[in-house]
Protein backbone atom coordinates (compact mmCIF):
# COMPACT_ATOMS: atom_id res chain seq x y z
CA UNK A 1 0.00 0.00 0.00
CA UNK A 2 1.19 3.27 -0.82
CA UNK A 3 2.24 5.66 2.10
CA UNK A 4 -0.60 8.54 1.62
CA UNK A 5 -2.21 10.10 4.35
CA UNK A 6 -5.61 9.65 2.40
CA UNK A 7 -5.15 6.36 1.65
CA UNK A 8 -3.84 5.44 5.74
CA UNK A 9 -6.99 7.09 6.94
CA UNK A 10 -9.04 5.44 4.30
CA UNK A 11 -7.45 1.89 5.78
CA UNK A 12 -7.60 2.16 8.69
CA UNK A 13 -11.19 3.69 9.29
CA UNK A 14 -12.54 0.88 6.81
CA UNK A 15 -10.57 -2.03 9.50
CA UNK A 16 -11.49 0.16 12.01
CA UNK A 17 -15.23 0.03 11.12
CA UNK A 18 -15.14 -3.90 10.12
CA UNK A 19 -13.92 -4.55 13.60
CA UNK A 20 -16.75 -2.53 15.55
CA UNK A 21 -19.08 -4.49 13.64
CA UNK A 22 -17.80 -7.96 13.58
CA UNK A 23 -17.71 -7.46 17.20
CA UNK A 24 -21.49 -6.75 17.41
CA UNK A 25 -22.03 -9.46 14.69
CA UNK A 26 -20.52 -11.81 17.79
CA UNK A 27 -22.63 -10.21 20.60
CA UNK A 28 -25.85 -10.07 17.69
CA UNK A 29 -25.06 -13.79 17.52
CA UNK A 30 -24.75 -14.72 21.17
CA UNK A 31 -27.78 -13.07 21.94
CA UNK A 32 -30.56 -14.54 19.43
CA UNK A 33 -29.37 -18.18 20.25
CA UNK A 34 -29.00 -17.76 23.95
CA UNK A 35 -30.50 -15.13 25.98
CA UNK A 36 -32.60 -17.09 27.63
CA UNK A 37 -29.90 -19.28 29.02
CA UNK A 38 -27.56 -16.17 29.89
CA UNK A 39 -30.54 -14.29 31.27
CA UNK A 40 -31.05 -17.41 33.45
CA UNK A 41 -27.12 -18.01 34.56
CA UNK A 42 -26.89 -13.93 35.11
CA UNK A 43 -29.78 -14.10 37.42
CA UNK A 44 -29.06 -17.13 39.26
CA UNK A 45 -25.61 -16.38 39.71
CA UNK A 46 -26.74 -13.49 42.39
CA UNK A 47 -26.89 -15.84 45.35
CA UNK A 48 -23.01 -15.14 46.12
CA UNK A 49 -20.87 -12.27 44.75
CA UNK A 50 -17.92 -13.86 43.48
CA UNK A 51 -19.87 -16.10 42.27
CA UNK A 52 -21.97 -13.41 41.11
CA UNK A 53 -18.69 -11.87 39.19
CA UNK A 54 -17.46 -15.38 37.67
CA UNK A 55 -21.02 -15.16 36.09
CA UNK A 56 -20.60 -11.68 34.75
CA UNK A 57 -17.44 -12.90 33.38
CA UNK A 58 -18.61 -15.77 31.29
CA UNK A 59 -21.41 -13.76 30.29
CA UNK A 60 -19.15 -10.71 29.07
CA UNK A 61 -16.84 -13.60 27.50
CA UNK A 62 -20.24 -14.82 25.30
CA UNK A 63 -21.68 -11.25 24.55
CA UNK A 64 -18.48 -9.92 24.09
CA UNK A 65 -19.22 -7.08 25.35
CA UNK A 66 -19.57 -5.87 28.95
CA UNK A 67 -22.18 -3.50 28.06
CA UNK A 68 -24.36 -5.89 27.33
CA UNK A 69 -24.08 -7.32 30.74
CA UNK A 70 -24.74 -4.03 32.28
CA UNK A 71 -28.06 -3.46 30.21
CA UNK A 72 -29.17 -7.34 31.21
CA UNK A 73 -28.43 -6.77 35.00
CA UNK A 74 -29.90 -3.45 35.07
CA UNK A 75 -33.15 -5.15 33.95
CA UNK A 76 -32.72 -7.83 37.11
CA UNK A 77 -32.20 -5.17 39.41
CA UNK A 78 -35.02 -2.65 38.24
CA UNK A 79 -37.50 -5.86 38.57
CA UNK A 80 -36.50 -6.65 41.70
CA UNK A 81 -35.26 -10.06 40.58
CA UNK A 82 -31.09 -9.40 41.44
CA UNK A 83 -29.67 -7.69 44.21
CA UNK A 84 -27.92 -4.52 43.80
CA UNK A 85 -24.94 -6.00 45.49
CA UNK A 86 -25.13 -8.92 43.36
CA UNK A 87 -25.50 -6.39 40.05
CA UNK A 88 -22.66 -4.55 41.16
CA UNK A 89 -20.15 -7.65 41.63
CA UNK A 90 -21.73 -8.95 37.74
CA UNK A 91 -20.60 -5.69 36.23
CA UNK A 92 -17.22 -6.01 38.12
CA UNK A 93 -16.60 -9.73 36.69
CA UNK A 94 -18.06 -8.46 33.45
CA UNK A 95 -15.13 -6.02 33.10
CA UNK A 96 -12.98 -8.83 33.82
CA UNK A 97 -14.70 -10.81 30.96
CA UNK A 98 -14.55 -8.37 28.26
CA UNK A 99 -10.78 -7.92 28.97
CA UNK A 100 -10.66 -11.88 28.55
CA UNK A 101 -12.31 -11.74 24.84
CA UNK A 102 -9.09 -8.89 24.17
CA UNK A 103 -6.67 -11.29 25.11
CA UNK A 104 -8.85 -14.56 23.35
CA UNK A 105 -9.33 -12.39 19.65
CA UNK A 106 -5.45 -10.73 19.76
CA UNK A 107 -3.98 -13.90 18.82
CA UNK A 108 -2.82 -14.36 15.43
CA UNK A 109 -5.00 -16.82 14.34
CA UNK A 110 -5.07 -16.13 9.80
CA UNK A 111 -5.24 -19.90 9.38
CA UNK A 112 -8.59 -20.00 11.15
CA UNK A 113 -9.92 -17.36 9.15
CA UNK A 114 -10.88 -19.88 5.68
CA UNK A 115 -12.19 -22.29 8.38
CA UNK A 116 -14.64 -20.31 10.33
CA UNK A 117 -15.78 -18.45 7.16
CA UNK A 118 -16.44 -21.80 5.35
CA UNK A 119 -18.56 -23.40 8.77
CA UNK A 120 -19.95 -20.00 9.70
CA UNK A 121 -21.39 -19.64 6.29
CA UNK A 122 -22.53 -23.56 6.12
CA UNK A 123 -24.17 -23.26 9.44
CA UNK A 124 -25.84 -19.84 9.04
CA UNK A 125 -26.89 -20.99 5.35
CA UNK A 126 -27.95 -24.26 6.25
CA UNK A 127 -28.98 -24.94 9.38
CA UNK A 128 -32.67 -25.53 10.48
CA UNK A 129 -32.55 -24.97 14.11
CA UNK A 130 -32.24 -21.22 15.62
CA UNK A 131 -29.07 -21.99 18.04
CA UNK A 132 -27.07 -23.64 14.80
CA UNK A 133 -27.81 -20.38 12.72
CA UNK A 134 -27.10 -18.04 15.21
CA UNK A 135 -23.81 -20.49 15.60
CA UNK A 136 -22.69 -19.42 12.16
CA UNK A 137 -22.85 -16.09 12.81
CA UNK A 138 -20.75 -15.94 15.67
CA UNK A 139 -18.36 -17.80 12.97
CA UNK A 140 -18.22 -15.53 10.83
CA UNK A 141 -18.01 -12.73 13.22
CA UNK A 142 -14.83 -14.03 14.82
CA UNK A 143 -13.46 -14.30 11.61
CA UNK A 144 -14.03 -10.79 10.47
CA UNK A 145 -12.32 -9.69 13.96
CA UNK A 146 -9.02 -11.38 12.59
CA UNK A 147 -9.80 -9.99 8.91
CA UNK A 148 -9.90 -6.85 10.25
CA UNK A 149 -6.92 -6.96 12.64
CA UNK A 150 -4.96 -8.02 9.94
CA UNK A 151 -6.18 -4.85 7.58
CA UNK A 152 -4.98 -2.76 10.55
CA UNK A 153 -1.93 -4.18 10.79
CA UNK A 154 -1.08 -4.10 6.62
CA UNK A 155 -2.44 -0.59 6.58
CA UNK A 156 0.42 0.61 9.68
CA UNK A 157 3.22 -1.87 8.48
CA UNK A 158 4.36 1.52 6.11
CA UNK A 159 4.03 3.98 8.10
CA UNK A 160 6.13 3.36 11.21
CA UNK A 161 8.80 5.53 10.19
CA UNK A 162 6.66 8.32 8.55
CA UNK A 163 7.93 11.70 10.43
CA UNK A 164 4.68 13.18 10.80
CA UNK A 165 3.24 10.10 12.35
CA UNK A 166 6.24 9.29 14.54
CA UNK A 167 6.02 13.09 15.94
CA UNK A 168 2.18 13.02 16.58
CA UNK A 169 2.46 9.27 18.49
CA UNK A 170 5.60 11.02 20.33
CA UNK A 171 3.66 13.42 21.84
CA UNK A 172 1.09 11.09 22.87
CA UNK A 173 3.84 8.80 24.16
CA UNK A 174 4.86 11.85 26.40
CA UNK A 175 1.20 13.46 27.35
CA UNK A 176 -0.89 10.15 28.84
CA UNK A 177 -3.63 12.77 29.91
CA UNK A 178 -4.29 13.42 26.42
CA UNK A 179 -4.29 9.78 25.62
CA UNK A 180 -6.32 8.21 27.84
CA UNK A 181 -9.04 11.21 26.85
CA UNK A 182 -8.79 10.22 23.39
CA UNK A 183 -9.30 6.29 24.40
CA UNK A 184 -12.57 6.96 26.49
CA UNK A 185 -13.92 9.22 23.86
CA UNK A 186 -13.02 6.38 20.78
CA UNK A 187 -14.59 3.56 22.83
CA UNK A 188 -17.41 5.54 23.83
CA UNK A 189 -18.18 6.43 20.16
CA UNK A 190 -17.79 3.18 19.19
CA UNK A 191 -19.91 1.83 21.75
CA UNK A 192 -17.26 -1.26 22.57
CA UNK A 193 -14.60 -1.28 24.74
CA UNK A 194 -13.43 -4.31 22.88
CA UNK A 195 -13.04 -3.27 19.53
CA UNK A 196 -11.21 -0.08 20.72
CA UNK A 197 -8.40 -2.06 22.93
CA UNK A 198 -7.96 -4.39 20.08
CA UNK A 199 -7.58 -1.54 17.86
CA UNK A 200 -5.20 0.54 20.21
CA UNK A 201 -2.96 -2.98 20.94
CA UNK A 202 -2.39 -3.39 17.58
CA UNK A 203 -1.35 -0.11 16.61
CA UNK A 204 1.49 -0.90 19.56
CA UNK A 205 2.35 -4.29 18.37
CA UNK A 206 3.41 -2.43 14.48
CA UNK A 207 5.18 0.36 16.69
CA UNK A 208 3.01 2.74 15.55
CA UNK A 209 1.73 3.65 19.02
CA UNK A 210 4.34 3.78 21.81
CA UNK A 211 3.72 1.74 25.13
CA UNK A 212 3.40 4.76 27.19
CA UNK A 213 0.21 6.09 25.18
CA UNK A 214 -1.37 2.32 24.55
CA UNK A 215 -1.26 2.11 28.22
CA UNK A 216 -3.05 5.16 29.11
CA UNK A 217 -5.20 4.74 26.09
CA UNK A 218 -6.59 1.41 27.52
CA UNK A 219 -7.25 2.93 30.97
CA UNK A 220 -9.29 5.50 29.14
CA UNK A 221 -11.17 2.68 26.96
CA UNK A 222 -12.05 1.28 30.23
CA UNK A 223 -13.36 4.84 31.32
CA UNK A 224 -15.29 5.14 27.75
CA UNK A 225 -16.80 1.51 28.33
CA UNK A 226 -18.11 1.89 31.85
CA UNK A 227 -19.67 5.43 30.68
CA UNK A 228 -21.70 3.74 27.71
CA UNK A 229 -23.39 2.13 30.13
CA UNK A 230 -24.23 5.02 32.33
CA UNK A 231 -25.97 6.80 29.10
CA UNK A 232 -27.84 4.10 27.82
CA UNK A 233 -29.25 3.52 31.78
CA UNK A 234 -30.11 7.09 32.20
CA UNK A 235 -33.53 6.40 32.12
CA UNK A 236 -33.60 3.35 34.54
CA UNK A 237 -34.95 2.71 37.79
CA UNK A 238 -33.11 4.22 40.34
CA UNK A 239 -31.55 0.74 41.95
CA UNK A 240 -30.49 0.10 38.32
CA UNK A 241 -28.70 3.33 37.69
CA UNK A 242 -26.82 2.82 41.41
CA UNK A 243 -25.47 0.42 40.36
CA UNK A 244 -24.10 1.33 37.13
CA UNK A 245 -22.95 4.93 38.42
CA UNK A 246 -21.33 2.98 41.05
CA UNK A 247 -18.95 0.84 38.74
CA UNK A 248 -18.28 3.72 36.50
CA UNK A 249 -16.91 5.33 39.90
CA UNK A 250 -15.18 2.53 40.33
CA UNK A 251 -13.66 1.93 36.69
CA UNK A 252 -12.89 5.35 36.59
CA UNK A 253 -11.37 5.90 39.79
CA UNK A 254 -9.38 3.02 39.43
CA UNK A 255 -8.39 4.22 35.97
CA UNK A 256 -7.58 7.65 37.52
CA UNK A 257 -5.14 6.13 39.97
CA UNK A 258 -3.87 3.85 37.21
CA UNK A 259 -3.16 6.69 34.98
CA UNK A 260 -1.34 8.91 38.00
CA UNK A 261 1.22 6.00 38.31
CA UNK A 262 2.11 6.06 34.86
CA UNK A 263 2.25 9.26 34.19
CA UNK A 264 4.53 9.29 37.27
CA UNK A 265 6.52 6.41 36.00
CA UNK A 266 5.81 4.50 39.30
CA UNK A 267 6.13 0.91 37.51
CA UNK A 268 8.07 -0.32 34.48
CA UNK A 269 5.61 -1.42 31.89
CA UNK A 270 8.14 -4.00 31.33
CA UNK A 271 6.86 -6.95 33.53
CA UNK A 272 3.58 -7.01 32.09
CA UNK A 273 5.21 -8.63 29.18
CA UNK A 274 8.29 -9.00 26.33
CA UNK A 275 6.88 -6.91 23.57
CA UNK A 276 4.54 -3.44 23.52
CA UNK A 277 1.42 -5.72 22.18
CA UNK A 278 1.73 -7.80 25.21
CA UNK A 279 1.96 -5.27 27.86
CA UNK A 280 -0.71 -2.85 26.84
CA UNK A 281 -3.32 -5.87 26.68
CA UNK A 282 -1.97 -7.79 29.92
CA UNK A 283 -2.43 -4.23 31.27
CA UNK A 284 -5.92 -4.05 30.30
CA UNK A 285 -6.66 -7.43 32.01
CA UNK A 286 -4.12 -6.65 34.43
CA UNK A 287 -6.40 -3.62 35.89
CA UNK A 288 -9.33 -5.28 35.77
CA UNK A 289 -9.16 -8.40 37.16
CA UNK A 290 -7.53 -5.88 40.14
CA UNK A 291 -9.98 -3.88 40.33
CA UNK A 292 -12.61 -6.81 41.00
CA UNK A 293 -10.73 -8.12 43.42
CA UNK A 294 -10.38 -5.34 45.59
CA UNK A 295 -13.95 -4.13 44.97
CA UNK A 296 -15.73 -7.04 46.10
CA UNK A 297 -14.81 -7.12 49.17
CA UNK A 298 -16.34 -3.77 49.87
CA UNK A 299 -19.56 -3.17 47.60
CA UNK A 300 -21.50 -2.89 49.87
CA UNK A 301 -20.00 0.30 51.23
CA UNK A 302 -19.82 1.33 47.88
CA UNK A 303 -23.44 1.09 47.03
CA UNK A 304 -24.10 2.77 50.21
CA UNK A 305 -22.21 5.80 49.38
CA UNK A 306 -23.73 6.19 45.89
CA UNK A 307 -26.69 5.67 47.30
CA UNK A 308 -26.18 8.99 49.37
CA UNK A 309 -25.64 10.84 46.36
CA UNK A 310 -27.75 8.81 43.87
CA UNK A 311 -31.46 9.52 45.87
CA UNK A 312 -34.88 9.36 43.81
CA UNK A 313 -36.37 12.79 42.32
CA UNK A 314 -38.13 14.46 45.75
CA UNK A 315 -41.51 14.75 43.59
CA UNK A 316 -42.52 13.00 41.23
CA UNK A 317 -42.11 14.51 37.70
CA UNK A 318 -45.73 16.61 36.66
CA UNK A 319 -45.36 15.75 32.65
CA UNK A 320 -48.48 13.89 32.11
CA UNK A 321 -48.75 11.10 29.25
CA UNK A 322 -49.46 12.54 26.06
CA UNK A 323 -51.86 10.53 23.73
CA UNK A 324 -50.09 9.69 20.51
CA UNK A 325 -53.93 9.38 19.11
CA UNK A 326 -53.79 13.11 16.80
CA UNK A 327 -57.32 13.50 15.70
CA UNK A 328 -56.29 15.98 13.36
CA UNK A 329 -54.27 13.07 11.60
CA UNK A 330 -57.44 11.62 10.76
CA UNK A 331 -57.94 13.42 7.47
CA UNK A 332 -54.23 11.41 6.24
CA UNK A 333 -54.40 7.69 6.71
CA UNK A 334 -51.01 6.76 6.88
CA UNK A 335 -49.88 9.34 9.61
CA UNK A 336 -53.16 8.11 11.25
CA UNK A 337 -52.00 4.48 11.16
CA UNK A 338 -48.85 5.61 12.44
CA UNK A 339 -50.54 7.50 15.41
CA UNK A 340 -52.09 4.11 16.41
CA UNK A 341 -48.98 2.29 16.11
CA UNK A 342 -47.10 4.57 18.49
CA UNK A 343 -50.38 4.40 21.17
CA UNK A 344 -49.94 0.58 21.10
CA UNK A 345 -46.53 0.78 21.00
CA UNK A 346 -47.18 2.45 24.63
CA UNK A 347 -49.18 -0.02 25.76
CA UNK A 348 -46.79 -2.51 25.21
CA UNK A 349 -44.60 -0.61 26.95
CA UNK A 350 -46.82 -0.31 29.64
CA UNK A 351 -47.57 -3.38 29.90
CA UNK A 352 -43.61 -4.87 30.01
CA UNK A 353 -43.46 -2.60 33.35
CA UNK A 354 -46.46 -4.33 34.71
CA UNK A 355 -44.31 -7.80 34.02
CA UNK A 356 -41.15 -6.62 35.04
CA UNK A 357 -42.56 -5.61 38.51
CA UNK A 358 -45.35 -8.47 39.52
CA UNK A 359 -42.91 -11.36 39.82
CA UNK A 360 -41.02 -9.56 42.86
CA UNK A 361 -44.13 -9.54 44.90
CA UNK A 362 -44.52 -12.99 44.90
CA UNK A 363 -41.37 -12.83 47.25
CA UNK A 364 -42.29 -10.21 48.93
CA UNK A 365 -45.89 -8.31 48.81
CA UNK A 366 -45.86 -4.30 48.09
CA UNK A 367 -49.33 -2.42 48.20
CA UNK A 368 -47.32 0.25 46.27
CA UNK A 369 -46.56 -1.87 43.88
CA UNK A 370 -49.51 -3.34 43.43
CA UNK A 371 -51.26 -0.11 43.58
CA UNK A 372 -49.11 0.95 40.44
CA UNK A 373 -49.96 -2.07 38.77
CA UNK A 374 -53.01 -1.70 39.11
CA UNK A 375 -52.90 1.91 38.20
CA UNK A 376 -51.15 1.01 35.03
CA UNK A 377 -53.69 -1.73 33.91
CA UNK A 378 -56.56 1.39 34.43
CA UNK A 379 -53.85 3.20 31.49
CA UNK A 380 -53.57 0.00 29.39
CA UNK A 381 -57.83 -0.19 29.74
CA UNK A 382 -58.70 3.28 28.24
CA UNK A 383 -55.82 3.13 25.79
CA UNK A 384 -57.25 0.20 24.45
CA UNK A 385 -60.75 1.98 24.77
CA UNK A 386 -59.34 5.25 22.73
CA UNK A 387 -57.11 3.30 20.07
CA UNK A 388 -59.86 1.16 19.08
CA UNK A 389 -62.52 4.26 18.97
CA UNK A 390 -59.86 6.38 16.69
CA UNK A 391 -59.41 3.26 14.42
CA UNK A 392 -63.31 3.29 13.94
CA UNK A 393 -63.06 6.96 13.04
CA UNK A 394 -60.61 6.17 10.76
CA UNK A 395 -62.08 3.60 8.88
CA UNK A 396 -65.55 5.75 8.73
CA UNK A 397 -63.27 8.47 7.27
CA UNK A 398 -61.36 6.00 5.11
CA UNK A 399 -63.04 2.79 3.68
CA UNK A 400 -59.93 1.96 1.42
CA UNK A 401 -59.12 -1.91 1.58
CA UNK A 402 -55.38 -1.51 2.59
CA UNK A 403 -56.81 1.27 5.21
CA UNK A 404 -59.40 -0.84 6.52
CA UNK A 405 -57.10 -4.14 6.35
CA UNK A 406 -54.27 -2.36 8.44
CA UNK A 407 -56.66 -0.85 11.04
CA UNK A 408 -58.06 -4.18 11.90
CA UNK A 409 -54.56 -5.39 12.36
CA UNK A 410 -54.23 -2.59 15.13
CA UNK A 411 -56.93 -3.17 16.50
CA UNK A 412 -56.12 -6.74 17.23
CA UNK A 413 -53.14 -6.28 18.56
CA UNK A 414 -54.19 -3.65 20.71
CA UNK A 415 -56.79 -6.09 22.04
CA UNK A 416 -54.00 -8.89 22.43
CA UNK A 417 -52.02 -6.51 24.31
CA UNK A 418 -55.51 -5.55 26.70
CA UNK A 419 -55.46 -8.91 27.19
CA UNK A 420 -52.11 -9.23 28.36
CA UNK A 421 -52.04 -6.45 31.02
CA UNK A 422 -55.59 -8.02 32.43
CA UNK A 423 -53.60 -11.68 32.90
CA UNK A 424 -50.84 -9.81 34.80
CA UNK A 425 -53.26 -7.38 36.61
CA UNK A 426 -56.06 -9.96 37.67
CA UNK A 427 -54.45 -12.78 37.44
CA UNK A 428 -51.06 -12.69 38.24
CA UNK A 429 -51.82 -9.61 40.86
CA UNK A 430 -54.16 -11.74 42.60
CA UNK A 431 -52.20 -15.36 42.98
CA UNK A 432 -49.66 -12.97 44.57
CA UNK A 433 -51.53 -11.84 47.06
CA UNK A 434 -53.07 -15.13 47.69
CA UNK A 435 -49.71 -16.36 48.02
CA UNK A 436 -48.71 -13.59 50.54
CA UNK A 437 -52.04 -13.77 52.77
CA UNK A 438 -51.65 -17.48 52.85
CA UNK A 439 -48.03 -17.10 54.41
CA UNK A 440 -46.95 -20.14 52.22
CA UNK A 441 -44.15 -19.76 49.52
CA UNK A 442 -42.84 -21.96 46.74
CA UNK A 443 -40.56 -24.79 46.95
CA UNK A 444 -37.51 -23.98 45.90
CA UNK A 445 -37.74 -25.64 42.64
CA UNK A 446 -40.74 -24.14 42.05
CA UNK A 447 -39.62 -20.77 42.41
CA UNK A 448 -36.71 -21.32 40.01
CA UNK A 449 -38.89 -22.20 37.27
CA UNK A 450 -41.71 -19.88 38.19
CA UNK A 451 -39.05 -17.34 37.95
CA UNK A 452 -37.06 -18.56 35.18
CA UNK A 453 -40.37 -18.61 32.93
CA UNK A 454 -41.25 -15.50 33.51
CA UNK A 455 -37.83 -14.04 32.46
CA UNK A 456 -38.40 -16.12 28.82
CA UNK A 457 -41.85 -13.90 28.90
CA UNK A 458 -40.48 -10.60 29.57
CA UNK A 459 -37.55 -11.45 27.04
CA UNK A 460 -40.17 -12.46 24.71
CA UNK A 461 -42.12 -8.91 25.45
CA UNK A 462 -39.45 -6.58 24.79
CA UNK A 463 -38.34 -8.41 21.83
CA UNK A 464 -42.08 -8.08 20.77
CA UNK A 465 -42.22 -4.14 21.28
CA UNK A 466 -38.42 -4.34 19.13
CA UNK A 467 -40.74 -6.00 16.52
CA UNK A 468 -43.44 -3.42 16.78
CA UNK A 469 -40.75 -0.66 16.04
CA UNK A 470 -38.69 -2.04 13.16
CA UNK A 471 -41.01 -4.54 11.59
CA UNK A 472 -37.90 -6.68 10.96
CA UNK A 473 -39.27 -10.14 10.04
CA UNK A 474 -35.99 -12.19 10.99
CA UNK A 475 -37.08 -10.94 14.24
CA UNK A 476 -40.98 -11.37 13.65
CA UNK A 477 -40.34 -14.82 12.71
CA UNK A 478 -38.18 -15.70 15.98
CA UNK A 479 -40.65 -14.57 18.01
CA UNK A 480 -43.53 -16.53 16.46
CA UNK A 481 -40.92 -19.77 17.05
CA UNK A 482 -40.44 -18.86 20.53
CA UNK A 483 -43.75 -18.94 20.77
CA UNK A 484 -43.97 -22.58 20.52
CA UNK A 485 -40.46 -23.05 22.18
CA UNK A 486 -42.81 -21.47 25.01
CA UNK A 487 -45.84 -23.25 24.73
CA UNK A 488 -44.18 -26.56 25.50
CA UNK A 489 -41.92 -25.13 28.35
CA UNK A 490 -44.98 -24.69 29.94
CA UNK A 491 -46.12 -28.32 29.54
CA UNK A 492 -43.23 -29.28 30.70
CA UNK A 493 -42.98 -27.32 33.73
CA UNK A 494 -46.55 -28.54 34.88
CA UNK A 495 -45.93 -31.83 34.28
CA UNK A 496 -42.93 -31.10 36.61
CA UNK A 497 -45.02 -29.50 39.06
CA UNK A 498 -47.39 -32.49 38.86
CA UNK A 499 -44.34 -34.91 39.92
CA UNK A 500 -43.41 -33.06 42.98
CA UNK A 501 -47.22 -33.57 44.09
CA UNK A 502 -47.35 -37.28 43.81
CA UNK A 503 -43.68 -37.22 45.61
CA UNK A 504 -46.09 -35.12 48.45
CA UNK A 505 -43.95 -32.17 49.13
CA UNK A 506 -45.72 -29.91 51.51
CA UNK A 507 -44.54 -27.00 49.97
CA UNK A 508 -45.66 -28.21 47.08
CA UNK A 509 -48.88 -28.73 47.80
CA UNK A 510 -49.46 -25.62 49.67
CA UNK A 511 -49.07 -23.83 46.27
CA UNK A 512 -50.62 -26.03 43.48
CA UNK A 513 -53.07 -23.73 42.25
CA UNK A 514 -50.94 -20.98 42.12
CA UNK A 515 -47.90 -22.24 40.97
CA UNK A 516 -49.79 -23.66 37.98
CA UNK A 517 -52.18 -20.52 37.54
CA UNK A 518 -49.30 -18.82 37.23
CA UNK A 519 -47.62 -20.49 34.61
CA UNK A 520 -50.85 -19.95 32.29
CA UNK A 521 -50.98 -16.16 33.03
CA UNK A 522 -47.62 -15.88 31.59
CA UNK A 523 -47.88 -17.80 28.82
CA UNK A 524 -51.18 -16.30 27.62
CA UNK A 525 -48.83 -12.89 28.22
CA UNK A 526 -46.15 -14.41 25.94
CA UNK A 527 -48.60 -15.17 23.36
CA UNK A 528 -50.52 -11.86 23.83
CA UNK A 529 -47.07 -10.33 22.92
CA UNK A 530 -46.29 -13.01 19.84
CA UNK A 531 -49.52 -12.22 17.87
CA UNK A 532 -47.48 -8.68 17.14
CA UNK A 533 -45.27 -10.49 14.74
CA UNK A 534 -48.39 -12.07 13.22
CA UNK A 535 -49.02 -9.13 10.53
CA UNK A 536 -45.47 -8.86 9.77
CA UNK A 537 -45.41 -12.45 8.42
CA UNK A 538 -48.05 -12.39 6.69
CA UNK A 539 -47.07 -10.03 4.46
CA UNK A 540 -43.66 -11.67 3.88
CA UNK A 541 -45.69 -14.63 3.29
CA UNK A 542 -43.49 -16.50 6.05
CA UNK A 543 -47.10 -17.26 7.71
CA UNK A 544 -49.09 -20.37 6.36
CA UNK A 545 -52.78 -20.54 6.65
CA UNK A 546 -51.88 -22.69 10.33
CA UNK A 547 -48.38 -22.32 11.19
CA UNK A 548 -44.75 -21.05 10.55
CA UNK A 549 -43.75 -21.27 6.61
CA UNK A 550 -40.53 -22.89 6.52
CA UNK A 551 -37.65 -20.90 7.70
CA UNK A 552 -35.80 -18.83 5.24
CA UNK A 553 -31.97 -19.11 5.04
CA UNK A 554 -30.75 -15.76 6.46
Amino acid sequence: MESSPLLFILHIAGAAALLIWAVRLVRTGVERGWSVQLRRWLRRGGDNRWIAALSGTGAAILLQSSTAVAILTSNFVSAGTLASAAGLAILLGSDVGSAVVAQILLSRADWAVPLLLVAGVGLFLKAERKEFRQAGRVLIGLALVFVSLSMIREATEPLRDAPGLVVAMRYLGGDPVTAFAIGALFAWAVHSSVAAVLLFVTLAAQGVLPVTAGLAMVLGANLGGAFIAFILTLTAEIEARRIVIANLALRGGGAAIALTALSMAAFDPAFLGATPARQVINMHLAFNLVLAILALPVIGPVLRLVSSFVRPPSTPASLARVSALDPAALANPDRALACASREILQMGEGIEAMLRSVIGLYDRWDDQVAAAITAKEDDIDKMHFETKLYLAKLNRAHSEEEVTHKGLELANMAVNLESAGDAIARSMLGLARRLNDSGTAFSETGRKEVRDFHDRVLSNAQAALNVLMTLNPDAARALVEEKEHVRVLEQDLQRSHLDRLRQGRVESIDTSNIHQETLRALKQVNTAFSMVAYPILSETGDLLASRLAKPHRG
